[in-house]
């Protein structure tokens, strides 16, 4: 399956649908990652190293979110990744196939008009490349007021960019980079 969402260089043709939504932390989270992670390790063949993390702000106990879990399924090989795409599409995600990031891949579950509403997103990538995402997770964890923080800029973000998903992403990217700088200080001194 690929994506039949299309980008007219200004938004994406499900915008109306996909809209942004931020809502209080639900407790449930950590249980729906640890559910859809066994669904995936029983559709990945078995000879392919990985392991799965749950990161984003789902993954961050008490933290608003989006309701949609996010996974990084990282595995050194690229050469294998994609024998993830027929298993993962059989629970039901759709792969971008023409993600411009070529160090990566990107599924998503559940968003229209596959779906009602988004529920999970997978990204695949090397452990390696993926450091700055944990640092920032564990930041935020172990920095309730940073947490704080980023809590009120998402609902901000979301206000004015409710059917902009790219202009939301991009909105928080200076602040997300200030809190990687931080966070790297921080682990460091840990």
């Amino acid at each position: 399956m690929n994506f039949n969402v299309t980008h007219d260089g200004e938004r994406w043709s499900n915008a109306d649908e996909d809209r942004i939504e931020i809502v209080e932390y639900n407790p449930e989270w950590p249980a729906l990652f640890q559910a859809e992670r066994k669904r995936i390790h029983s559709v990945i063949p078995a000879d392919i190293n990985f392991s799965i993390v749950h990161f984003g702000s789902t993954a961050i106990p008490g933290m608003p979110a989006k309701p949609v879990i996010d996974m990084c399924l990282m595995c050194n090989d690229q050469h294998v990744w994609k024998r993830f795409i027929q298993p993962l599409e059989s629970l039901y995600y759709v792969f971008w196939s023409d993600n411009p990031a070529t160090d990566r891949m990107f599924f998503v579950k559940g968003m229209p008009p596959f779906g009602k509403k988004r529920t999970h997103h997978v990204h695949i990538r090397k452990p390696e490349d993926f450091q700055s995402e944990l640092l920032f997770h564990d930041y935020m964890k172990n920095h309730p007021e940073e947490a704080q923080r980023y809590a009120v800029l998402k609902r901000e973000m979301m206000n004015r960019y409710e059917t902009d998903r790219d202009a939301y992403t991009h909105a928080k990217q200076e602040y997300i980079e200030r809190i990687i700088a931080k966070a790297n200080v921080w682990s460091g001194m840990k």
